[in-house]
């Protein structure tokens, strides 16, 4: 699911977008911003369908080969062995998984070409050889497969990256948080499951709140912040600052200000965190100098209140 870091990096996305075209329309802003966070929630459904569809191509694989004569009839168990691996069956025979699926027209009955790509990679592995030549493997050992090929073989496979690039330009970023959840919702699972249990992207309504606040406070302050970033840039003409430096301070000013819960602490510690990520070495230490004023400031002035256990009257440097 979406912890508070990713929910900013989707704020921060959105914004970035929103400031450059110079929008002023929060209502679609703001569409916008749930419109990406429910496409992490598609890149989640169409990894977790890959592996079921690995087995489907996998099987037609192995039977055409069979009608044609071309596999020995050892090489067709052995395929056996890898289409009736019980976590793929499970993921192929999911009906929460598949009903989700229809319901947002999620398939890879286009791309059959690149599953075969994906299953051909998997199959010239060594994680495969052995696999295979063991045979008589436990509910446990065949989740340990799965989640082994999908850590070390399909989640690098550069052809499968490209593909969800063309797809969606927000699911580079996502790539890590989708793969935990995958990860997660395989291991969940047990022998006497015939169906997945689905993870959901909010913990809870709280963080869906979180991101809407988080965009529309940003930008109903944009303007205030302005000049009080600019005060404090030194040498620095505000027009000449980079707008990604300019958004991830104006996010971390509305949350000094504008969200009591939220200790400064993981404030200044969660932008500076995300401007290595999404910024350059020299910007990580210019916006950490431009904070740092600017949170002198804003104490002496009484505008951070904090509220909440461990949070009232409580100093931070």
């Amino acid at each position: 699911m979406l912890n508070r870091r990713h929910l900013r990096v989707k704020v921060l996305q959105v914004l970035y977008a929103f400031f450059q075209t110079a929008n002023d329309d929060l209502v679609s802003g703001e569409k916008e911003l749930f419109f990406n966070i429910k496409k992490t929630f598609e890149l989640y459904l169409h990894q977790l369908l890959l592996i079921g569809e690995l087995g489907y191509v996998a099987g037609k694989y192995f039977e055409e080969r069979k009608l044609n004569n071309l596999t020995p009839g050892n090489d067709i168990q052995s395929g056996l062995r890898f289409t009736e691996n019980r976590i793929i069956e499970i993921i192929r025979e999911s009906k929460s998984l598949n009903e989700a699926c229809k319901d947002k027209h999620i398939s890879w009955s286009n791309e059959h070409e690149l599953v075969r790509k994906i299953f051909f990679h998997i199959r010239r592995s060594e994680i495969f050889r052995k696999y295979i030549e063991k045979g008589g493997h436990t509910f446990e050992e065949e989740k340990k497969f799965i989640l082994n090929i999908h850590k070390t073989l399909i989640c690098d496979f550069e052809l499968l990256h490209h593909f969800y690039e063309d797809k969606s330009i927000y699911w580079i970023d996502d790539w890590e948080l989708i793969f935990r959840m995958t990860v997660k919702t395989i291991n969940n699972l047990r022998e006497k499951d015939n169906d997945i249990k689905l993870l959901n992207l909010f913990k809870d309504d709280s963080d869906k709140i979180f991101a809407r606040e988080l965009f529309n406070k940003t930008v109903l302050n944009s303007e205030i912040f302005d000049p009080m970033i600019s005060e404090k840039a030194k040498n620095w003409d505000i027009d000449r600052i980079a707008l990604m430096d300019i958004i991830l301070m104006k996010m971390a000013l509305t949350e000094l200000v504008k969200f009591a819960e939220i200790p400064v602490k993981v404030t200044l510690n969660e932008y500076i965190e995300l401007s290595k990520m999404y910024s350059t070495q020299k910007s990580k230490v210019f916006i950490n100098g431009v904070l740092d004023k600017l949170f002198i400031d804003l104490e002496k002035k009484g505008e951070i209140k904090k509220s909440g256990t461990g949070l009232i009257n409580k100093t931070y440097s």
